[in-house]
């Protein structure tokens, strides 16, 4: 049996699709007000100023991912042959730490990569420095990663 080499097409619609998805994601983002670091601030406010709706997104999101999952898990992924799951269950040091880190630069700045990307996007200069900063934590745990 001859393998054929991937058509253009074939390669070009998973990145389509992905960007099509990210664009929607973007776009559910704007009109939730979720690019806003005050809104997402005014969030952990558990004062005076405190505002819900960002937990109102995160439960629509976690229901429309649950549904999804719950239906597209019995399917054949279209690009390839099989869904790639974790199967990690376990938790570790730098589970922790990092996602400890995250969450202390989500409180104090009151964004995180998914509105720092919308943001990117429109050339703001909250986005572009958060961005860049990602970016160099990124290649620092990846060096240290290494070591």
């Amino acid at each position: 049996m001859i393998a054929h080499a991937p058509r253009p097409r074939d390669r070009a619609m998973p990145l389509v699709l992905a960007a099509a998805a990210g664009a929607l994601f973007g776009a559910g983002l704007l009109i939730a007000g979720m690019t806003q670091p005050l809104k997402v601030l005014a969030f952990l406010d558990a004062g005076h100023r405190w505002d819900p709706s960002l937990a109102f997104v995160m439960m629509g999101a976690v229901g429309v991912y649950g549904l999804a999952y719950h239906k597209l898990r019995r399917t054949r992924p279209w690009f390839d042959g099989l869904f790639h799951l974790p199967t990690r269950r376990d938790l570790d040091a730098p589970l922790v730490v990092g996602s400890a880190i995250f969450g202390v630069g989500w409180g104090v700045g009151g964004i995180c990569p998914g509105p720092a990307m919308v943001q990117m996007g429109a050339g703001t200069e909250t986005g572009l420095a958060f961005a860049g900063a990602m970016i160099v934590g990124m290649l620092l745990q990846h060096s240290s990663a290494r070591r």
